[in-house]
């Protein structure tokens, strides 16, 4: 047989509420060159009986049950261990996937092909789907993405709508499995500085994700923002070789969209024009992207600036037509 184009690996872990209609989401996709691999984590609950009824049914789908509870990272890797796809999408066990998105997601890497990954926009919503409470709009330009994951933002891809070209998981040994939280700002900065990848978001809503009280980013919330701020200091190490705790303080700041003083602001954009200066000098963007992120800088600064800053800049802007 031929390998399918795409392998979905749906990670599973006590969601068997929830476990059918993700899979079912898959398996009524527009696009149907798929392989759709479910690995559970060693659920208590009855995801299993869930997993090999599907199995069962549908040629296209694998199981892959593990016997003990590995974490997020290590359930990916054993995934794409299984996978055959020439690329490779996920999929959380209590999201669902809206029926284009994998076709769009494909048809966007085949004509760009300068791009290793791509994401789509996601709608977040109560525990049934009726309610959205909010859309998590992640940057559609690599520029964006790439500078997301050395300034602390959380927005750069959301893992669950991704679609990425199997080699360049090859060339990373796919996922850290020794991180628990905030693994994914490693990895983006493992494909971009080992792999040199460009990324991409698709500015379309196309994934749902389900917001419930056993949700693994409604636990340990306080755990999750503080590892957070100390993933952004080994990536920045990783980009500069050092950094130390004011640019750490500055960016927490803006991080939970705290003013910043007259010092802090100095600080901040002090740090933040030498994470643009590095990525166009080590390649990661083009100089010519680098405007865009400038741009984005002001924004940032202008809106963590105490008020009579923020009209001040406003002032001028309209008078001037230009940023302060």
């Amino acid at each position: 047989m031929n390998a399918p184009k795409v392998s979905v690996i749906l990670t599973s872990f006590n969601n068997a509420k929830y476990l059918g209609a993700a899979i079912d989401s898959i398996l009524a996709q527009s696009f149907s060159d798929f392989e759709l691999i479910l690995v559970d984590d060693c659920s208590q609950d009855d995801s299993a009986r869930i997993i090999k009824a599907y199995e069962s049914r549908d040629s296209r789908v694998k199981s892959l049950l593990l016997g003990s509870n590995t974490g997020m990272s290590a359930v990916r890797n054993r995934g794409f261990d299984f996978a055959a796809g020439e690329y490779i999408a996920y999929m959380d066990s209590d999201d669902v996937s809206l029926p284009a998105r994998l076709q769009k997601q494909v048809d966007f890497l085949e004509q760009n092909p300068e791009t290793g990954a791509v994401g789509v926009w996601v709608s977040r919503t109560n525990h049934d789907l009726t309610i959205q409470t909010g859309i998590r709009k992640c940057p559609p330009e690599h520029a964006m993405i790439v500078y997301n994951i050395f300034n602390g933002r959380i927005l750069q891809i959301l893992s669950g709508t991704m679609l990425i070209r199997r080699h360049f998981l090859e060339a990373i040994s796919g996922w850290n499995e020794v991180v628990r939280y905030n693994h994914e700002m490693g990895f983006f900065a493992s494909l971009l500085i080992h792999a040199s990848i460009r990324f991409a978001n698709i500015a379309e809503i196309l994934y749902i994700q389900r917001e419930h009280d056993n949700n693994t980013s409604n636990l340990a919330v306080s755990e999750e923002n503080r590892s957070s701020m100390v993933a952004t200091r080994h990536q920045l190490r990783r980009l500069w070789g050092g950094v130390g705790d004011e640019a750490l303080r500055c960016f927490r700041s803006l991080y939970f969209n705290e003013k910043l003083s007259w010092g802090d602001r100095r600080i901040a954009k002090k740090y933040l024009r030498r994470i643009i200066e590095t990525l166009v000098e080590r390649g990661y963007i083009k100089p010519e992207e680098s405007a865009l992120l400038l741009a984005d800088m002001n924004r940032t600064l202008e809106n963590a600036s105490p008020r009579r800053w923020q009209q001040f800049c406003h002032w001028r802007r309209k008078r001037l037509g230009r940023r302060g």
